[in-house]
Formats: structure tokens, sequence, C-alpha cells
């Protein structure tokens, strides 16, 4: 059996692990729903897609409506919060959160810092809560690989930076602030009530441009996704596994912290020369590539300053992401574009409501 079939099942043996105050206030995890926020954005919304299809009870939850999204309304706003849990609940108990909804990055330019503080942390305080009142019985909590920050780009002339759950996080931004404040939340709740919770910090999945003008300028969107999977980007169906797994493994876990990002071809020997010559790095290794990307017009990189390591999330998840460079280079080679077919059931959103910088709606 697969891994991706052995999820529809383990979602319903979930176990309390250690912390738990009392064992017995989790047994509804058995056969119970789920929640999703942020059921109108990406990932929400890949989430929603794949429990549908395995026939998991789902409610969606998003500020903005979709086809996706059963209970509108913002996540700080606590009784609604507890109404969306109740009608989650209403057939059999709630197993599980999946906690996707957030500000992100792109907002940063749009929205004060006050209305991150508002979303990523008080509307994940208010599920966290909720869900111990509500006797949930595991919490997913979707973070970020920006919460790194400053620590992913090493100084001039140093290699580039081997990113694990270990590298301290040293956030640049309101976005990584509140996203870092919010994993610690839900390390504080599950270590004071026992709920378990793990935090996946996801690295890049969405489809839209880049918003660095250096890189939009030197690779089109294919050609810099694609790129990214060498080191910083994942399938969003790679992603939505993930959850799927770590919903399964939070009892056992209990408290854990996982970087959710594509399988890296390098080895930590390996960062000098990526950050003095990538493509020479990455040829030696992928002969195969220079002739796809040739005929695409396609450039590798010349220089890549981090590279995400997920050995960890595997190890401890069960987790086999089934998109990478090779997987990449491998559809490129078959004239199919390189995406998961979830990934492009979803599609592109935007950020906002009206054009916005690079990003749309």
């Amino acid at each position: 059996m697969s891994c991706s079939h052995r999820v529809a099942k383990c979602l319903l043996k979930v176990t309390i692990g250690k912390g738990a105050q009392d064992p017995a206030q989790w047994a509804n995890v058995r056969n119970g729903a789920i929640l999703v926020t942020g059921s109108s954005g990406h990932l929400g919304e890949a989430l929603v897609r794949v429990l549908r299809a395995r026939g998991q009870p789902v409610t969606g939850f998003d500020r903005k409506p979709g086809p996706y999204t059963d209970v509108t309304g913002d996540i700080a706003d606590r009784g609604l919060v507890r109404e969306a849990l109740a009608l989650a609940a209403a057939s059999s108990g709630v197993a599980g959160v999946l906690h996707t909804a957030t500000l992100h990055k792109p907002h940063v330019i749009s929205h004060a810092k006050r209305d991150f503080i508002d979303v990523n942390l008080a509307g994940t305080l208010n599920l966290l809560e909720e869900s111990v009142a509500a006797r949930v019985g595991a919490f997913v909590c979707t973070s970020t690989t920006s919460a790194f920050g400053r620590a992913l780009v090493p100084a001039a002339g140093e290699p580039a930076a081997w990113i694990t759950e270990d590298t301290p996080a040293r956030p640049k931004n309101i976005y990584g602030v509140t996203k870092a404040a919010a994993e610690d939340l839900c390390q504080l709740v599950q270590a004071e009530h026992g709920l378990p919770v793990i935090v996946l910090r996801t690295s890049r999945f969405f489809p839209e441009e880049d918003d660095d003008d250096a890189a939009r300028a030197r690779y089109s969107g294919a050609n810099l996704k694609a790129n990214e999977f060498l080191n910083r980007r994942v399938d969003i169906a790679d992603v939505a596994e993930a959850h799927l797994l770590a919903l399964a493994r939070a009892g056992q876990v209990g408290f854990g912290k996982y970087i959710i990002s594509a399988t890296t071809p390098f080895t930590a020997a390996d960062m000098a020369a990526l950050r003095e010559d990538a493509a020479r790095a990455i040829l030696a290794r992928f002969p195969a590539a220079a002739a796809q990307y040739e005929r695409r017009g396609w450039a590798l990189p010349t220089r890549i300053d981090r590279v995400y390591v997920n050995a960890r999330a595997r190890a401890h998840l069960g987790w086999r992401p089934a998109w990478d460079f090779q997987a990449v280079l491998d559809a490129l080679a078959r004239d199919e574009e390189p995406r998961s077919p979830l990934a492009r059931a979803v599609g592109a959103k935007g950020y906002h409501d009206g054009p916005t910088g690079v990003y749309t709606a």
C-alpha cells in the first residue's frame, strides 16, 4: 500500500502521545471530521480537495467565500472559531485541525503590522484554545521557512546555508516574526494541555510570479520554479500529503516542527560549491539538465544561498515527496508541465483583492 493510501487509514488511528493529561480526552479522533482553515487559499483548497476525494468529513473555514469553504469569517473572531469547530463536530467530533490560514509575505506591503498580529497570532491562539476545549484530536499548523529570515543568506564569502530545524529563526519582517511566535504558541499549548501539535515550515509552493525584480528579469517563471526544486520549493501535492501524515502522527510525536521542502540532491559538503558556481555543481549531478534547459532558453542558477533539508520530516513522519529536481527534469523530457495534477487544479489565486505590485487577485 502506498504512503498516499495509508494516510486515509492513519487519520482514523491517531493516538495521544507524550504530554497528554488524559488520553481519553482524545478518543473522538476516530472517525472524526477535519477543520481546514484557509480553505479558499492555495493549500487549504488542496487539502479540502484531497480529503473530500478520500471520503473524509471536512469543513472549510476562510474569510473569503469559495467552493471549498463552508464557514466564512475571520479566525481572529473567537466566537466564529468556536462555531466552525462545532459545525465540523456535528456528526462525530473533530479528528483534527489543519491550520493554513495566515497573512503571507505579500501582505507585508498592503497590511499593517497589527493585522499580522490579529490573524497570525491571535487567530492561531483562538484555534488552539478552542481546539483544546472541543477535544480535538490533533492540530497541524502551517508555518514557513521565511521564519528563518536573515539566516537564509550568509555573508559574502561564506558557503550556502544548510537549513535544518535546528537553524535559529532570525525573522526579517512582521510575517516571519508572527509565524515564529505562532509556532511558540503551538508548543506552549501542547505543553500545557496535551493537544498534539505539529508545525510544518513549508518552502515555496505558490505558482504566482516571484516578487524579486532581479529574479524575474533573469528567469522566466517556469525556469525559476524549476531551479527552486533544487533547494527551496515543494509541490503542493507533497505539502498536502505532509499535512495528512502530520495529522496521523501527531499523537505519537506530541509536539514537532518540520521543514517541508523537496528533497535536495545536495549534501552539507556541497555548500561552498553552490555559493561559488552552482551551475557547475548542478550539472555534475544532472548532466541531462543542460539539453532540457537549452531547448527552452532557460538558465541554471549561478549561485545558491540556502538549501532546505527535509530529512527529519522524512524520518519522523514517513513523508516521501514525489516532486524533486529529477522529477522536474523527467517531466520536461516528456514535454509535460513539471508540477502535479493537484497543483494544476488549484492554480494561481493571488494574495490581494486587486492588483498589488506583482501580486494580483
